[in-house]
């Protein structure tokens, strides 16, 4: 028997009308496979995905849609196999798919549940990096920002920073997408231009010293819980962040000793000030 081999290029609209075309063929999730999906028979040969709507009409929730779409943001093994799977058991009569008792409806909530918790990182972690105003008026972007993101968040998390700064012009790049405001509206590319990444790879931070004297004096090395600091702050983020280089000093601090003073060392060492009666 065949095994429907297809590439969504990883865009949810494009796996959605083929999902749409092989529901109304019949096409079990046992015959078809997306890129990352393995073809577990080494013997069946690769067959096209059927042409036209298919005979099959089946009435999908929008809740189920809106569901899919979430977890399509997340990056992993059958990626988008799972979905069909799930889209499969609802479009026949199974709504237990969309429940989180259900063991695919679990990992479907797990994913959906990922993608958010990464959408809040790019929120708390990223740093944007004011550009000087013959740079910033050469390139007519006022901030730049480096991230990399476990999910594909980009896009639609990104109206965060929109709301926030105003009118201020920014740029935020990955390895693989990137985003643009200029003040009105947002320009998002699925492929990051090289000359992106370029800019905000090597913006010097102006105040990167300012937050590292910050973290050091505010650092109580008594109250360090490093399974709660990296449950927290994932040490991925830790490069792409100005204190970052610092964690793991004062970490090595602290387990030196360091926790029964609850004062950073430069704090301890400064002269006290008089004064007079």
């Amino acid at each position: 028997m065949g095994m429907i081999a297809l590439d969504c290029d990883d865009l949810f609209s494009t796996w959605r009308s083929q999902a749409r075309t092989l529901l109304g063929h019949g096409i079990d999730p046992s015959e078809v496979t997306w890129g990352q999906g393995p073809i577990d028979d080494l013997l069946a040969l690769p067959t096209p995905l059927p042409e036209g709507p298919g005979p099959f009409r089946a009435r999908i929730p929008a809740t189920l849609l809106e569901q899919l779409e979430q977890a399509a943001r997340y990056r992993g093994d059958q990626r988008w196999n799972m979905l069909y799977e799930v889209l499969w058991r609802v479009a026949h009569g199974d709504r237990t798919a969309m429940l989180a008792g259900d063991r695919l409806g679990s990992e479907l909530h797990r994913r959906i549940k990922q993608v958010s918790r990464e959408a809040h990182h790019l929120h708390a972690f990223l740093r944007f990096v004011p550009l000087p105003e013959p740079i910033a008026s050469h390139l007519q972007l006022d901030l730049v920002a480096f991230h990399e993101p476990a999910h594909d968040i980009l896009e639609s998390a990104s109206s965060h920073f929109a709301d926030r700064l105003g009118r201020q012009r920014w740029l935020i790049a990955t390895p693989e997408d990137g985003i643009r405001f200029d003040g009105a509206q947002l320009d998002y590319r699925r492929r990051c231009p090289p000359e992106w990444i370029e800019w905000a790879r090597h913006a010097e931070d102006p105040g990167a010293e300012l937050w590292r004297t910050y973290y050091r004096s505010t650092f109580n090395p008594a109250r360090l819980n490093p399974d709660a600091l990296r449950l927290h702050m994932p040490g991925r983020f830790w490069r792409h962040l100005p204190e970052g280089m610092l964690i793991p000093q004062l970490e090595g601090l602290a387990r030196q000793g360091k926790q029964r003073d609850g004062q950073a060392l430069e704090v301890g060492q400064q002269r006290g000030k008089r004064v007079g009666r």
